[in-house]
């Protein structure tokens, strides 16, 4: 197959898929009667200028029989889903709703160069005091997923009077949670997003693009040209270096404070933002808070099922439901929602209403990492136990929570079995007795050393069910740099103290069930293989092999479980 014949391919792929989204969304409607007359439409297209004089290409759609109406509006930089926005506008009128989409600039139809999150504040803005003046509009709420959430959280500080609420899913205002762990780059949703965001058609293969050295080269050495977005991304590997301490991120982490408009926030335990969701609901305000909702599910970015051990019942996957849940309250029914915060509690299969979040831990459960490869409340004897990391073989990722180039790998996956690499150990605990009660952020404290410069340590947590089969539960990875005082060098050979801290969770882990914990160096292509030299990951040309040692006993090694 020839190069044409290959991308020929992929766009018919890529539209068959884009079909089956507009079709999943048509079915969510389905299952949400019309109450009352169903509305006729009509379906405007307009190029609105910006306040620079750039246009924007914009699809009106009004119900039929009113003359003023409650209107939800998103913004988009995916012109290739104009199929679900054409649902959306056909669903919401029959429902009394008009539907406002804008294409973002330099993408699709409208004017001006395409620059991915710079100029949707000012964009945003203007896009609402426009609708904001329409007679026909008589209020307003803002709603969109992954990109077109940004889009909302943009302005979220600033929306006219007409705007009274958003629901943003899956997304959240700390980038930078969104592309490092630790220094460690998340490949899997920022590198396979640049390709396919580039400006340009990128045909490199992405597993050879994200093994690139050094990486800094690699929009020009595969990708046809140099990106600054993705050379900005790959180069700012600290939270207090200047580029997200200024500028663009810097403004939209400032947002969640100063929010006034209640918000839905919805994210899930397997989707990349996840980590970012939860800190912007953390920095609102406490008013905010107080009219505010947020629901935290079981599925992947895509809002699919991504539990592999058996179908569940309860998950309540897919946004249309809750949109409309929302803003009938807002915008029909004119009321001030209270503050509601909801989790889907995993191996229990249903949801549980929280008081607070973060959930506060009433004490912590330690379980040692053994010399023996057990996993146990007494730490046992004092030792050591080796592997030897490549990072030209790299663990490959299965079973995950920030992946989205291959996302069929989010989720709560079926694993190997233990020890199933030779870069992986895995420790095992007896049967629990009774359950244990996961709620909150699990954290892997490691003693380590290694005989290079600096490297990585990866974890990754798991039920071990009755029979024997394990599913992960959580994962994570540090580096030796990240946990040690700035300015402060490691020396080969060394005890290093690492953490490796996991996303928050709530899951019970049932009587019956075993611990499993597998520690490496690599997960990849979640996170960037570290090259086993000190520095910024991106300039690495070479990379070496890394003789490891993890320390038992004398508290050395050991996992910590927030008890609620």
């Amino acid at each position: 197959m020839n190069d044409q014949e290959k991308a020929a391919r992929m766009q018919a792929e890529m539209e068959e898929r884009l079909h089956q989204e507009a079709l999943s969304i048509k079915a969510e409607f389905d299952a949400c009667p019309v109450v009352g007359s169903v509305q006729g439409y009509t379906k405007e297209e307009v190029m609105l200028p910006m306040p620079d004089g750039v246009r924007l290409f914009t699809v009106i759609y009004k119900p039929e029989t009113a003359e003023s109406f409650p209107v939800l509006m998103q913004r988009s930089c995916y012109p290739a889903q104009m199929e679900t926005y054409s649902v959306y506008g056909e669903e919401f009128t029959k429902r009394g709703y008009g539907y406002v989409l804008q294409i973002c600039r330099g993408t699709g139809k409208s004017e001006g160069q395409w620059e991915p999150n710079v100029n949707e504040r000012e964009d945003g803005i203007a896009a609402l005091a426009w609708l904001n003046e329409q007679e026909w509009a008589e209020s307003i709420g803002y709603f969109g997923a992954s990109y077109l959430a940004l889009t909302g959280w943009a302005v979220a500080d600033v929306v006219p009077e007409k705007v009274k609420g958003m629901m943003l899913t899956v997304y959240g205002t700390d980038r930078f949670k969104s592309a490092y762990e630790k220094r460690l780059f998340r490949h899997d949703v920022l590198t396979g997003w640049s390709m396919s965001n580039a400006g340009h058609p990128v045909e490199a293969d992405y597993s050879e693009s994200c093994r690139y050295r050094p990486h800094a080269k690699v929009d020009e050495a595969m990708w046809g040209g140099r990106l600054p977005w993705y050379q900005d991304w790959i180069h700012a590997v600290k939270r207090e270096d200047a580029y997200w301490q200024q500028g663009w991120w810097k403004q939209l982490a400032e947002i969640p404070p100063k929010v006034k408009v209640p918000v839905y926030i919805v994210d899930a335990w397997y989707d990349h933002h996840f980590g970012s969701a939860m800190n912007t609901y953390i920095s609102l305000n406490e008013e905010t808070k107080s009219h505010s909702w947020m629901d935290i599910g079981c599925w992947n970015h895509m809002s699919e099922d991504c539990i592999a051990w058996e179908q569940q019942k309860n998950l309540e996957n897919g946004d249309v439901k809750r949109i409309l849940k929302w803003f009938d309250l807002l915008l029909k029914k004119k009321e001030i929602p209270q503050k509601r915060i909801r989790a889907y509690v995993m191996r229990e299969d249903r949801w549980q209403e929280l008081a607070a979040w973060p959930l506060p831990a009433e004490h912590v459960r330690k379980f040692y990492i053994r010399s023996d490869k057990g996993l146990g409340e007494n730490m046992g004897e004092a030792g050591e136990i080796t592997f030897a990391y490549d990072p030209e073989n790299p663990c490959p990722t299965h079973g995950a929570e920030s992946v989205l180039t291959t996302i069929t790998e989010a989720g709560t996956l079926l694993q190997p079995k233990p020890d199933y690499r030779a870069d992986v150990v895995s420790f095992v605990s007896e049967p629990l007795t009774e359950k244990l009660a996961i709620a909150g952020q699990v954290k892997v404290h490691l003693k380590v050393k290694t005989d290079v410069d600096d490297t990585a340590f990866s974890a990754k947590l798991c039920e071990v069910f009755p029979d024997g089969k394990a599913y992960n539960i959580r994962s994570g990875i540090t580096t030796i740099a990240a946990d040690r005082t700035e300015g402060d060098r490691y020396s080969p050979g060394e005890i290093a103290e690492v953490c490796v801290d996991f996303w928050d969770i709530v899951w019970t882990i049932r009587p019956g069930s075993r611990l499993r914990l597998d520690i490496s160096s690599s997960d990849f292509p979640q996170y960037a293989a570290h090259s086993n030299y000190a520095g910024i990951w991106s300039e690495q040309e070479k990379s070496r092999i890394a003789h490891q040692i993890i320390c038992t006993g004398d508290e050395g090694s050991y996992i910590e479980f927030p008890q609620a």
